[in-house]
């Protein structure tokens, strides 16, 4: 195997695929990429066995062939190099890696190519078109609310629901819960698949940097596969069975207040360093168009309070809600206004941006804290 490549485009590429090799691998070919050369395509592969990363890129090749390449060794090489053409050639018969840069010679050993895993591939999938924007920003409303309770399974991935003109995405907790409808979809399926967090934020960093307008999405029971311009990201599904979300969403929460995403986000920031540090429970005072937030920890004596100005025209009422998830939730909301909406103290309160844009909906749910006096 014989080719040639700019080093900070093979090192760009490594990089993406390089997400899915795990710091301490069950086997010892999972610590190496998988290069695949076939003309002037170079084909690079990683895995950890549940997500895998496979990213072409043009090279000019001179000898098809394939072999696996220590990624550490080869990653911290080509990041002390400077953008230059490098040359690599491979011994097929006890696979020796010569890499040439204009500095001089670099070898290492590789690995047989037959040892590394095989990739999952498309087989009886179902299919379905979305923008890689309004995926990514899924990813991002969704996956801070998942689980990481091994005992839910289900709660510990992404639920992506698809119905026939939208697709919806679901992440909860237990505590929170997040809901992002994505619509103006065109297709005839009607499933839904659990995507593991590591996935999906994989598959985020994956097209971070790419100008590709679409992705392309295709499942089958086993495996989700994630296309987006020269990069496949395919991740192994969650079987498990998802809670029904829909039976925990309060239908008539009649009390609305509005306010300013930034002043809500900052001051529960500073209330919550005065709150208990277990429960971070904070508590919202409504009158009409005024908001006191107010914590306190009766073991330390302290307590702070702020007001800030809102909209609220119901009945005065107090909840207590924790405040790193009303903040954690805050920072995912793209929006300067917000809403939220609440119906008593012991039920969930709804979130949602006041403004959604075209096509998408966003709502977070978050449950409220006892309060405890």
């Amino acid at each position: 195997m014989i080719f040639e490549v700019s080093s900070s485009e093979l090192l760009k590429k490594l990089q993406v695929a390089g997400g899915a090799i795990s710091s301490n691998p069950v086997i010892p070919i999972l610590e190496d990429f998988l290069f695949d050369l076939a003309g002037n395509e170079l084909t690079i592969s990683a895995t950890n066995l549940e997500v895998t990363i496979i990213s072409t890129l043009e090279v000019t090749g001179s000898k098809d062939g394939k072999v696996a390449v220590p990624a550490k060794i080869l990653l911290e090489t080509l990041k002390a190099l400077p953008e230059q053409p490098v040359k690599f050639k491979v011994d097929a018969s006890n696979n020796a890696i010569s890499l040439k840069s204009a500095y001089g010679e670099y070898k290492l050993a590789g690995d047989s190519p037959d040892d590394f895993p095989e990739t999952p591939f498309e087989e009886n999938v179902s299919l379905v078109d979305l923008g890689a924007d309004p995926l990514v920003k899924a990813i991002n409303n969704t996956i801070f609310a998942t689980s990481s309770d091994e005992l839910r399974l289900a709660m510990t991935g992404v639920l992506m629901e698809i119905d026939y003109n939208k697709v919806i995405f679901v992440a909860t907790d237990a505590h929170k819960l997040v809901k992002y409808t994505i619509g103006g979809i065109n297709t005839e399926l009607k499933e839904s698949i659990i995507i593991p967090k590591k996935g999906l934020t994989l598959f985020k960093n994956a097209v971070a940097n790419t100008d590709e307008a679409s992705v392309k999405v295709s499942f089958n029971k086993k495996n989700v596969f994630l296309k987006c311009g020269d990069t496949l990201v395919v991740s192994r599904l969650i079987d498990a069975k998802y809670p029904d979300y829909n039976a925990v969403i309060p239908a008539n929460n009649d009390k609305n207040l509005s306010l300013h995403r930034g002043d809500f986000q900052n001051s529960l920031k500073r209330i919550v360093i005065y709150a208990n540090k277990t429960t971070n429970q904070v508590v919202l005072n409504l009158a009409e168009d005024s908001l006191t937030i107010s914590a306190q920890d009766l073991d330390f004596s302290n307590e702070a309070t702020e007001q800030i100005g809102c909209s609220y025209k119901s009945d005065p009422m107090s909840i207590g809600f924790n405040a790193k998830f009303l903040v954690e939730m805050l920072g995912v909301i793209g929006n300067d206004e917000i809403n939220l909406e609440l119906s008593a103290p012991n039920k969930a309160g709804i979130l949602t941006p006041s403004e959604q844009g075209e096509g998408e909906h966003l709502m977070m749910l978050v449950m409220p804290v006892m309060m405890s006096h």
